[in-house]
């Protein structure tokens, strides 16, 4: 579970909700002062949130893009629906075509860059194979050619299993059980409570089982010509990282290595992650 260092958003961000043809959805969207040069769409992981990205948002802002972090069908803030077969991944993904129209059609300017971390990388993924045209370019930060390592498939279907027996509540207090509260964990862990308490279990089952058996589609998406940035971690206990090179190399991306980070990069060191994310969209 990414632990955002903060639920707050920076004053240069306001939570607000982004209307689209598909429902609404949760945001927190980040404008720099002088108006921006482009626009850039951030999908989160497994049990995150739109809060995963808040590091990022001040600083991405500064450098002069609009940034728009997303809680997605059932994550957090936006509604869900109860019923696993809305989160297929062919619908997650046209979630996110509507998110991109939305923002088109509220005035974005500029080219408009996905990124998605995580889980969120592969739901990105699958909407630019939909369609690309509405996407400059493609960041996948932590997430994978393929399904999970196998140990973290294990922990995906004992959640999954666990989430079919007890309620949320209960879920909770065995996780952290198994995972103790960091000294700086975020409002003492009930922010993290607060949004674990609000995601649909429906989601956390369906989209577990996509992570799990997630097919390599790299070449597919190599076959776009999408500009694509690799991003992780310097080590990685859900995707390898030498699997992550390789798909950079089989992508023909730009690869980022984020020293002192693991999994989320985003939420440990988040200047650096900016400035790579910067310097590589600057280059388009």
């Amino acid at each position: 579970m990414s632990r955002p260092p903060t639920f707050t958003p920076p004053p240069c961000a306001r939570a607000r909700t982004l209307s689209t043809e598909r429902g609404d959805f949760a945001v927190l969207d980040a404008a720099p002062a002088a108006g921006a040069r482009a626009t850039a769409l951030l999908l989160p992981g497994y049990t995150g949130s739109k809060e995963d990205f808040v590091a990022l948002l001040e600083p991405l802002a500064d450098a002069g893009f609009r940034v728009v972090s997303v809680d997605g069908r059932g994550q957090y803030e936006t509604e869900g629906t109860g019923r696993q077969e809305s989160y297929a991944q062919a619908e997650l993904a046209q979630d996110v075509q509507a998110q991109a129209a939305a923002l088109r059609g509220s005035g974005a300017t500029g080219d408009l860059h996905l990124l998605g971390h995580s889980l969120g990388g592969q739901i990105a993924r699958a909407a630019v194979l939909l369609d690309p045209s509405p996407f400059r370019s493609l960041t996948l930060m932590s997430s994978g050619p393929a399904e999970i390592s196998p140990d973290q498939q294990k922990k995906a279907r004992l959640l999954a299993d666990t989430l079919s027996r007890w309620n949320m509540a209960e879920v909770w207090e065995a996780m952290r059980a198994m995972d103790p509260p960091e000294d700086a964990d975020v409002g003492d862990g009930e922010d993290l409570r607060r949004r674990w308490m609000r995601h649909d279990r429906a989601q956390l089952i369906a989209t577990g089982a996509q992570l799990s058996s997630e097919p390599d589609r790299v070449d597919e998406l190599a076959a776009l010509s999408l500009p694509v940035h690799v991003v992780s971690g310097e080590s990685d206990d859900v995707w390898p990282v030498p699997l992550l090179d390789g798909m950079a190399r089989r992508l023909g991306a730009r690869r980022t290595v984020v020293a002192g980070a693991e999994h989320s990069p985003n939420t440990a060191r988040p200047r650096e992650t900016a400035a790579a994310l910067v310097s590589f969209w600057e280059s388009l």
